[in-house]
């Protein structure tokens, strides 16, 4: 049974979806009620945290080991007495697993209440503290020291500093100790910033990465750790990662290439340009450069030399390329409720085209193009790759390694040998009540892997070769 209810969307963007999942082609091979059944399914899962918290080791600097053993040692301190045991995945050696634990069913609730915006919810789920900028509202006598319960306002009806809230626009998150008074939220003059509560009894308990091990580790989604390895860089190649921001897989680029080569990150938004060097810093990695560049415009003319090694580029410049897209992220989880429009979700197609179409003349013939979303939807991922092989006769789709997700998704005429090709994460057989750490070690069985692959939902990569 969900201890959450369903991801909320607006009604235009959740019969968009429904469609989607519901469409023709799907509906001939699978039925109408299994179709239904799949979208169902899946919206119960988008509103729930992952059952494992999945983190990066940088193994240029650190073995895996003993990464693991310093892991395990900082979530003893930090469950304070529950026995979790960090578990290598069995086929990507460079990840490890940290079970979350949940939903905690029978904590009591205080009579002191905090809501937070839906966004702030979806953090506190995935261990992080309630940060002063989240809370919409707060109990009229609350004060700093209280013991307070915490509630996403995941239909975003609540009114900053509201004194009294619907239970049913609120969803329970944990409960914590308030570090500000109702006085200091919503008396000040100014934006306040850090924690406002301090989560003790969350409930979904995940470690905090806050600071921890930063050199040594990189806190990411599965699927993201699983795009880099399929987009397969070796060492020396010269490897474009287009919209790379904060830049998880260009670090990790940059270690499957032992630091030896050249990786070109490119963001259009400056403080996130210097997100990425922040974390090429941290984690000692030379091989990065970082621009601030619109990859739309990243296709210098055929004269135009490369010899400042700053964008644009000549056509035929890179090895291998990532396309990271923007996407309308409806993947991402928890997500309780999205207040997207219709028209907002549905209008990242025509960027993600110019984007592939810069990519494609960027790329060495013999040179691997990798396409990945964070996103649900058929227009944003099987379309487009449809698109592109109908476009660019010079493309042909790959096997990629590893895949540990499900095929690609029926309605975008693709045939089935092509759609075996592509990764698509379903949630089908994921967990949603969380996991028995005691039922887990680290001799991994298939099964368990397959339970955590099949957690890692919303996710889509696609990899093609230039002949």
């Amino acid at each position: 049974m969900s201890f959450f209810p369903k991801a909320k969307f607006m009604a235009e963007v959740e019969g968009y979806l429904r469609n989607v999942f519901k469409n023709p082609e799907l509906v001939t091979a699978i039925g109408a009620i299994e179709a239904e059944r799949r979208f169902d399914d899946l919206l119960l899962h988008l509103s729930h945290p992952p059952a494992f918290t999945t983190v990066r080791v940088n193994t240029s600097l650190v073995s895996v080991e003993h990464v693991k053993q310093m892991l395990n040692e900082e979530i003893v301190k930090q469950f304070k007495g529950l026995t979790v045991e960090v578990l290598q995945h069995s086929v990507i050696p460079d990840v490890l697993l940290v079970p979350v634990l949940g939903p905690r069913r029978t904590l009591e609730q205080h009579p002191l209440q905090v809501i937070v915006g839906a966004q702030c919810g979806n953090a506190v789920l995935r261990g992080a503290h309630v940060y002063a900028p989240g809370i919409v509202a707060a109990s009229k006598w609350m004060k700093a020291g209280d013991m307070v319960s915490v509630y996403s306002d995941i239909e975003g009806k609540c009114k900053r500093g509201a004194l009294e809230f619907l239970d049913s626009c609120k969803v329970f998150i944990g409960n914590g100790i308030s570090e500000l008074s109702r006085k200091d939220i919503f008396s000040s003059s100014s934006p306040l910033k850090g924690i406002g509560v301090r989560m003790t009894e969350p409930v979904y308990l995940s470690p905090s990465f806050d600071n921890l091990l930063p050199s040594y580790l990189f806190l990411q989604n599965l699927p993201s750790v699983v795009v880099s390895h399929v987009l397969n860089p070796q060492p020396g190649d010269r490897v474009l990662d287009m919209c790379a921001a904060p830049g998880g897989k260009t670090t990790h680029i940059a270690t499957l290439m032992d630091d030896k080569g050249e990786i070109i990150a490119m963001d259009k938004i400056a403080n996130k340009v210097d997100k990425i060097k922040h974390n090429a810093a941290i984690l000692k990695l030379k091989s990065i450069k970082a621009f601030c560049y619109n990859g739309t415009k990243a296709l210098a003319s055929e004269n135009l030399s490369d010899s400042t090694g700053a964008p644009p580029f000549p056509p035929e410049s890179f090895d291998r390329i990532l396309l990271d897209a923007p996407c309308s992220g409806l993947g991402q989880r928890p997500n309780m409720a999205c207040a997207w429009t219709l028209r907002e979700v549905t209008s990242y197609p025509p960027l993600q085209r110019k984007l592939f179409t810069v990519a494609v003349k960027l790329l060495k013939p013999g040179g691997t193009l990798v396409y990945s979303t964070c996103t649900i939807t058929l227009a944003e991922n099987e379309e487009q790759v449809a698109w592109a092989l109908s476009n660019f006769p010079c493309l042909q789709l790959q096997s990629q390694e590893p895949h540990i997700g499900g095929k690609g998704m029926k309605g975008a005429g693709l045939p089935d040998d092509q759609l075996q090709l592509l990764q698509r994460f379903h949630p089908s057989s994921a967990s949603l009540q969380g996991t028995d750490s005691h039922s887990l070690s680290s001799s991994a069985t298939d099964d368990f892997d397959c339970l955590v692959n099949k957690d890692s939902i919303g996710f889509f990569i696609a990899k093609f070769i230039k002949r």
